[in-house]
């Protein structure tokens, strides 16, 4: 199985329209998100094509493929909009040997880390900065943000097929591999 992981789309119509023609090139079977789909935060300035609705249109119509956590922007209200459940903390996917810990960040992150075994991988977004960095016992991964990019940062995601992790632009254009042992 082959997924698309992603974060940070912040109600960007114009950069989940490229996000789902990558999920369709990459040809992928699910689409994972990290959260803060809809709402740009205080904290963010609008990305460009902020349009919400648009956005719960498009990511409504590939409901069946994605897989979501809650960011920290995210709220009981965009879940009354969206098509697949958005709430969830944190998700567990036992992939064999390791566990991938899936949330956003903004309350597990590196600081202060979810219970986890040698060799497991913290997967989070919230920090719109791509990451690959052992710690601790563990592997922290971030594919960065889809629209609002920090630290100079390309818009992105990241793709994983069972063992490989890999780092993209929104173009396609790989820039970066993790290889689970």
């Amino acid at each position: 199985m082959k997924w698309l992981i992603a974060s940070d789309i912040h109600g960007s119509a114009v950069y989940c329209e490229m996000l789902i023609k990558a999920f369709d090139n990459e040809k992928a079977d699910r689409l994972l998100l990290l959260g803060d789909i809809l709402y740009h935060g205080p904290r963010n300035d609008l990305p460009d094509g902020y349009d919400p609705k648009q956005v719960i249109a498009m990511l409504n119509g590939i409901s069946d493929s994605i897989l979501c956590v809650r960011g920290n922007c995210d709220t009981e209200v965009d879940q009354m909009v969206l098509a697949f459940p958005i709430m969830a903390d944190y998700a567990l996917i036992d992939i064999g040997k390791t566990v991938v810990y899936v949330t956003h960040g903004h309350t597990f992150n590196r600081a202060n880390s979810p219970p986890m075994k040698k060799g497991d991988i913290l997967l989070h977004g919230h920090t719109h900065v791509p990451a690959c960095e052992a710690f601790g016992d563990f592997t922290y991964l971030n594919p960065g943000s889809v629209s609002i990019p920090k630290d100079g940062s390309e818009r992105g995601y990241m793709t994983f097929d069972g063992t490989n992790f890999l780092w993209k632009t929104l173009e396609g254009e790989t820039y970066k591999n993790f290889k689970i042992e």
